[in-house]
C-alpha cells in the first residue's frame, strides 16, 4: 500500500536507522537449505553434494553452501520494514537482484547479528524498488562473515512521493551487481538440473513463507498461473552448479556472487546453467529448458582455480 505525498519526508527516511536483526541457525537448517536448492536431488549419493547434508567420510561438520548467506536478509524484508512514510505488502515482493560477498567460510552453526541499512529506494509510480544492505557479524567474536545487497520490486508500493518529481535514492557502489555481458563464444561448461514439482514447498522451509510460492489461489491473484519458485532458490541451483563444475566441489572457493532475476521459474522446470570463465570471474546465465527463456544471469568471483582448468 503506497503512502501519500503528505506523509513522505525524504530527510526523515534517509536519517532513519534500521534496527539490527538476529539470525541463529544449526546444521539441520543448513541441510534443509541444501535440499531446498536441489542438493542430492538428482542422485541421493552424489559425491559432490552429500557433504552438504551428511557427515561424509568422517567430516566433523557438514559444509555450508555460500548462498545460504542470502537467508540472513529474510527477517528484514518478509516482516516489513518500518521506514518513515513508506509502507509495502511483503507478500507482493519480487526479487530483482542479489549481491553477496563472503569474507570467510560460513560455519555450520552460528548466531549472527545483522546490521541493516537502506541502500536504495525508487518510486516507480505503481511500484517501488527497494535496496537493502545487510552485514552479518558472528555474535561473540564480532567477526564480519558476509554482506548482502538485496534489490526487490514491490508491487503496489509506488506513488509515495511527489508524482512530478518521484523520489529516487541509490547508494549502490558502481562495481557491485552490474549487469553482465554474456560472451558470444561457447560456454566453458553447462549444467542441467530438473527442479522438483515440490521444490518451492521444500525451499520455503528455510524461512521464506511468501504465499506466492505455495498458494495456488494467491498466485493466480498475483497474475501467475500457479505458484512460482523463489528467485533465491534458482540462484542457489546456479551457484551450486558453478561450485560443482568450476570450483571442483569446493564451496569455500566462492568470494562474490551477483545475480539478476530476469523472469519467473515454475517448480518442476529444468534449469540449464551455462558458464564462462574470465580470469577469476565466472559469468553465468540460467535458462529454463521447457520455455527456452533466460531466467537468471550474473557472475561469481572465485579465490582460485583448479589446475585442471
Amino acid at each position: 500500500m503506497a503512502t501519500t505525498d503528505s506523509e513522505f519526508n525524504s530527510d526523515l527516511l534517509l536519517a532513519h536507522k534500521l534496527p539490527e536483526t538476529r539470525y541463529t541457525y544449526n546444521e539441520r537448517d543448513v541441510a534443509i537449505y541444501a535440499l531446498g536448492i536441489g542438493a542430492c536431488g538428482q542422485d541421493a549419493v552424489d559425491s559432490d553434494e552429500l557433504k552438504y547434508v551428511y557427515h561424509r567420510n568422517g567430516q566433523d561438520l557438514i559444509q555450508v553452501l555460500p548462498t545460504f548467506a542470502s537467508l540472513f536478509t529474510l527477517g528484514s524484508l518478509t516482516e516489513g520494514l518500518d521506514l518513515p512514510g513508506f509502507k509495502y505488502d511483503p507478500s507482493l515482493l519480487l526479487h530483482g537482484q542479489q549481491y553477496i560477498e563472503i569474507y570467510r567460510p560460513l560455519p555450520s552453526k552460528a548466531s549472527l547479528v545483522n546490521k541493516v541499512s537502506l541502500a536504495g529506494l525508487q518510486d516507480k509510480g505503481k511500484a517501488a524498488i527497494l535496496e537493502l544492505e545487510t552485514r552479518s557479524y558472528e555474535e561473540g567474536s564480532g567477526e564480519l562473515l558476509c554482506m548482502n545487497r538485496t534489490t526487490v520490486f514491490l508491487r503496489g508500493a509506488g506513488g509515495f512521493s511527489n508524482s512530478s518529481q518521484p523520489f529516487s535514492y541509490k547508494n549502490y557502489p558502481s562495481n557491485q551487481g552490474l549487469a553482465v555481458k554474456i560472451p558470444q563464444r561457447q560456454p566453458l561448461t553447462v549444467c542441467e538440473e530438473r527442479t522438483q514439482p515440490s521444490q518451492a514447498l521444500l525451499y520455503r522451509l528455510s524461512g521464506d513463507y511468501n504465499p506466492l510460492h505455495s498458494d495456488p489461489e494467491f498466485a493466480k491473484l498475483a497474475g501467475f498461473p500457479r505458484p512460482i519458485l523463489h528467485g533465491l532458490c534458482t540462484l542457489g541451483f546456479a551457484i551450486k552448479a558453478i561450485i560443482k563444475c568450476v570450483c571442483k566441489g569446493d564451496p569455500t572457493a566462492v568470494k562474490t556472487i551477483s545475480g539478476r532475476f530476469l523472469t519467473t521459474v515454475f517448480p518442476g522446470e529444468t534449469l540449464i546453467t551455462e558458464m564462462w570463465l574470465e580470469g577469476l570471474r565466472v559469468i553465468y546465465q540460467t535458462k529454463v529448458r521447457e520455455r527456452n527463456k533466460t531466467v537468471l544471469a550474473g557472475y561469481v568471483d572465485i579465490r582460485g582455480l583448479s589446475s585442471s582448468l
